[in-house]
C-alpha cells in the first residue's frame, strides 16, 4: 500500500512538472486570466459547469472568486450551474439532463461573460450543450480537459488540457489551473495580498 500511495503521488507530481514546463500552456493561462479580468473589469461575469468532481472544482473555483482566494476584497459575480438543486432536478426532469446547464447558461449568460466547462473526457453531452449556448449568447468559453479534450478541443475559445488520460490526476490539476487564475485575478484587480 505504501508504495501504491507513492506512486499516486509521484504521478501527481510528475504531471505538474509537465504543465510547468509547458511554455504553450503557461501563456494560455496567462491570456485565460488576461480574458477574466477583462470580463471582471466590464462588469461580467463568470460561470462554470461540470460534473461530479468536475462539478466540485466549478464550485471550489467560484467560491474562490465570489468569496476571496488571498485577501479581503470586493465579491467577483462568478457561479457554479449546479448550485440550484431545484432548478437542476426540475430542468434534467422536463428537458432532460443535457439541457440543465444551457438553460441556466441561457438565463444568467449575458455577452461577454464567460463559461468554464470543465470536463476531463471533454465529452460531456450537458457541458458541450451549455457551451453551444455559451456562444449563442456571445460568451467566450474555456475547456479545461483531459489530454485528448474530447469534443470540447474543438467547441472551446480557450482550451486547457492537462497532459495525462487519468480522471482523478486530470481533476487535481484543474484545481491547481483554478486556483492559479483565481490569484492571477485577484491580483490584477485588487492588487498584491
Amino acid at each position: 500500500m505504501k508504495e501504491h500511495i507513492q506512486q499516486m503521488i509521484e504521478t501527481s507530481l510528475h504531471i505538474k512538472q509537465a504543465m510547468a514546463k509547458d511554455e504553450s500552456l503557461i501563456a494560455l493561462l496567462e491570456e485565460v486570466a488576461k480574458q477574466m479580468i477583462s470580463v471582471f473589469q466590464h462588469g461580467g461575469k463568470v460561470l462554470l459547469a461540470g460534473n461530479g468532481g468536475s462539478a466540485a472544482d466549478a464550485q471550489h473555483i467560484a467560491a474562490e472568486l465570489s468569496g476571496r482566494f488571498r485577501r479581503d476584497r470586493s465579491p467577483l459575480f462568478a457561479e457554479a450551474l449546479h448550485v440550484n438543486s431545484s432548478f437542476l432536478t426540475a430542468v434534467s426532469n422536463d428537458y432532460g439532463y443535457e439541457e440543465a446547464f444551457a438553460r441556466m447558461v441561457e438565463g444568467m449568460g449575458r455577452p461577454g461573460d464567460l463559461l468554464i466547462a470543465i470536463s476531463t473526457s471533454g465529452n460531456s453531452p450537458n457541458i458541450l450543450r451549455a457551451v453551444e449556448r455559451a456562444h449563442v449568447g456571445e460568451m467566450l468559453v474555456v475547456g479545461l480537459t483531459g489530454q485528448s479534450g474530447g469534443a470540447l478541443r474543438e467547441e472551446a475559445d480557450f482550451w486547457v488540457p492537462v497532459p495525462s488520460n487519468d480522471t482523478p490526476r486530470i481533476q487535481e490539476s484543474h484545481i491547481l489551473i483554478g486556483h492559479i487564475l483565481c490569484e492571477l485575478v485577484e491580483q490584477a484587480l485588487f492588487g498584491d495580498a
